[in-house]
């Protein structure tokens, strides 16, 4: 389930909940996609504080922080699902059961 990961970077929570509303049948894929899609909330939530404090100019680096994070934590989770391991990232909200 590389495409999740690969897909978060570029269209956010959107793939994440496609493959968990899709694939419900595939318990590795259904683990994936909800932990992408926890991810990519817990992100959104991150740039949304960020932009409220751009007022401010640590807001800026709130969101060069996120914005790494995201790319970092998504890049790991696509190669540890090209090699069939179960992926968590460590500062994510778990929204999603």
């Amino acid at each position: 389930m590389t495409l999740i990961w690969i897909g978060t970077i570029f269209f956010g929570f959107i793939p994440g909940l496609i493959f968990y509303l899709v694939k419900k049948d595939d318990a590795y894929v259904m683990d994936q996609a909800k932990e992408a899609l926890n991810w990519s909330i817990t992100a959104a939530i991150a740039l949304v504080v960020g932009g409220i404090l751009t007022v401010i100019v640590i807001g800026f680096l709130v969101v060069l922080a996120v914005w790494a994070c995201n790319l970092i934590f998504c890049i790991m989770g696509a190669v540890a699902c090209s090699n069939g391991k179960e992926f968590r990232v460590p500062w994510t909200l778990r929204l999603v059961k």
